[in-house]
């Protein structure tokens, strides 16, 4: 597969706002950074999301993060390594994700918020929304996973 257009040329300022956009949710957010990069390989595994899934296993793995935990995120219902606070995380992820009909269940509300406190769980929303961003476009324009590993950094996590 080819990438189509390379929409970072084509729109440079809106990609330079988004991107901005995405480096203030991460400078500014109450989640941990190991989550973070569970739920973004969560949402790009659901969105099919190629690049990201590559992009955030080799981040997850720069940062120590196990294997067998990178392979489980996909399980994580079925799972026993996941914590009660990165379950909570994964499932919010999926909720606005996938978004339902009728919205994000109550019950799910309320278990997260038994878990993360309400600046958490509104930093996570802006987490999600920012995924699912990335991988719309991403798949909106075949990027090929790993094609900006060394421009990334990513060559270091020695998963070529």
């Amino acid at each position: 597969m080819t990438q189509r257009i390379n929409y970072m040329e084509q729109s440079p300022e809106l990609f330079k706002k988004f991107l901005e956009f995405n480096n203030t949710v991460k400078q500014a957010s109450s989640i941990e950074e190991s989550l973070r990069e569970l739920v973004a390989l969560r949402a790009s595994q659901i969105n099919g999301c190629g690049f990201c899934v590559d992009m955030h296993v080799k981040v997850a793995r720069m940062h120590g993060e196990r294997e067998l935990r990178l392979h489980h995120v996909a399980i994580w219902r079925e799972s026993t390594l996941f914590a009660p606070r990165e379950r909570a995380a994964l499932a919010w992820t999926e909720a606005l994700t996938t978004l339902a009909p009728l919205g994000v269940p109550a019950e799910l509300y309320d278990r997260v918020r038994g878990q993360l406190s309400e600046k958490e769980l509104s930093d996570l929303t802006f987490e999600i929304m920012a995924i699912n961003a990335w991988n719309r476009v991403n798949v909106a324009f075949t990027m090929v996973p790993g094609s900006y590993d060394a421009a990334f950094g990513l060559n270091k996590a020695g998963l070529a």
